[in-house]
């Protein structure tokens, strides 16, 4: 290949910036940088920094202890499904860690699940408490406590939540061996409390009863 036609496009660049130069009266700083950025990052701007690699981050998968993953509500007798009014399971949980300056590590916990109504359940809105728990051994080292809420429709026989929790902070010292926990309990799940009619209001399908 002729070598004056290799070179033609680096002298054609040389060209222009020598043109562009003396139009602006010798701004040679500016264009030394540009051909530098060109040569160095393959573009005119420097590249952003990149993050320094803090290592490999543990994270163990969440445990859910037994009898953690489901709450059940009865009206009557107790473990009769006839008389079940609902039941809020977990569902799908997932957790991201990510390594701290410090050495530290934070953790953030997402948790999806539903309520559904039983046999003897009705439509309306569902309380109940949420654990998500950080330990190493069985020292607890941070526990964050959530009331999900979980809304029935009317004509629906189910309702969905999700939850996510971010912050939870695992000192370095315990960062190469811990647990995160997740617990659906505490208290049985229960219809959000209701406000009471205005009692003439509760009375008038009684008169109209008695006029039928």
């Amino acid at each position: 290949m002729d070598e004056r036609r290799r070179s033609g496009p680096l002298f054609g660049l040389f060209a222009l910036l020598l043109l562009a130069s003396a139009a602006t009266g010798g701004a040679v700083a500016e264009e030394g940088n540009f051909l530098s950025n060109m040569f160095k990052y393959g573009g005119t701007t420097v590249p952003p920094s990149q993050p320094q690699d803090l290592g490999e981050v543990y994270c163990p998968p969440v445990d859910v202890p037994e009898g953690g993953a489901a709450l059940r509500s009865f009206g009557g007798k107790g473990g009769d499904n006839a008389s079940l009014r609902n039941q809020i399971t977990l569902g799908r949980i997932a957790r991201e860690c990510n390594r701290l300056q410090d050495g530290s590590i934070t953790v953030k916990v997402g948790v999806a699940g539903q309520v559904l109504l039983g046999p003897a359940g009705a439509p309306g809105r569902f309380e109940a408490p949420l654990q998500i728990a950080i330990k190493y051994g069985d020292k607890v080292v941070v526990s964050r406590s959530k009331r999900i809420a979980v809304a029935v429709a009317p004509g629906q026989a189910q309702g969905l939540f999700t939850v996510v929790e971010d912050g939870l902070i695992v000192p370095p010292a315990m960062t190469g061996e811990y647990d995160i926990t997740v617990t659906l309990g505490g208290a049985q799940a229960r219809p959000a409390p209701r406000k009471r009619k205005p009692a003439a209001a509760a009375a008038a399908p009684e008169t109209a009863g008695a006029a039928q």
